[in-house]
């Protein structure tokens, strides 16, 4: 059943029970994700549009394109532009990754996002072609899609930001260097101080020096089940 929300900053967002609806990870990498001097973001498997929403308010010179493979989610994330009034800033393409090079040009684009499906299609369990698990195993594109695609959209000195879990680091770091894509900036988010780390936020520069800077570990919950104080200020200030 269809819903609409609203969101911390004002923007509606129309969500639907059955599919994938979205959680702390888009609002995690949103946070994360500096569009400084960005004029052009595109969110590769925008799902119902939850990133251009969350990343607008504060980067409007940018003009977002929003790529999603599943027409059901693509018809929310157009529906959801429109309740906004964000037609001329935001766009959304029904389309398939894979087929980048059909759907948009080369080295045009200053910043690339992706919230992306983190587990392979190994882990399926479920029926492949339901929407939740085509959101959370890689049925339709692998890790190694996502960021060629990433790597043919940026320009020269483009940034590639993107949330994945840290069990799947090794891969993401080939992919990365197969592509020229240099791992600038990671920062690990923790549960709590004695969970393990659950989330890997990467900020990739294309064709840049070697030099990552580990960020300050990011721990969701105090003792008590309370969002840190670092946690809140980083995600929602």
């Amino acid at each position: 059943m269809r819903r609409i929300d609203t969101l911390k900053n004002g923007y509606k967002i129309i969500q639907d029970d059955k599919a994938f609806c979205f959680g702390i990870d888009a609002q995690l990498l949103a946070a994360f994700a500096d569009l400084k001097r960005a004029k052009t973001v595109v969110d590769l498997g925008c799902g119902n549009g939850i990133l251009p929403l969350l990343l607008y308010p504060e980067s409007q010179n940018c003009f977002f394109t929003g790529i999603e493979i599943q027409s059901e989610a693509a018809e929310m994330a157009e529906e959801t532009v429109s309740l906004n009034n964000l037609d001329e800033k935001i766009k959304i393409i029904n389309g398939d990754i894979k087929q980048i090079k059909k759907l948009m040009l080369p080295q045009k684009v200053d910043v690339v996002v992706a919230n992306p499906p983190y587990m392979t299609v190994k882990a399926v369990k479920e029926n492949a072609t339901d929407a939740k698990s085509i959101a959370r195993h890689e049925v339709l594109c692998s890790l190694e899609d996502l960021i060629a695609a990433a790597k043919y959209l940026l320009k020269p000195n483009g940034r590639f930001y993107m949330i994945h879990r840290p069990y799947r680091l090794q891969e993401i770091f080939s992919a990365l260097e197969k592509n020229n894509l240099t791992p600038r900036r990671m920062q690990l988010v923790y549960p709590s101080l004695t969970a393990r780390a659950e989330m890997v936020l990467l900020d990739c520069r294309v064709n840049y020096k070697p030099d990552l800077k580990m960020e300050k570990p990011l721990i969701m919950y105090d003792s008590t089940g309370v969002y840190t104080k670092d946690f809140e200020e980083f995600v929602f200030s």
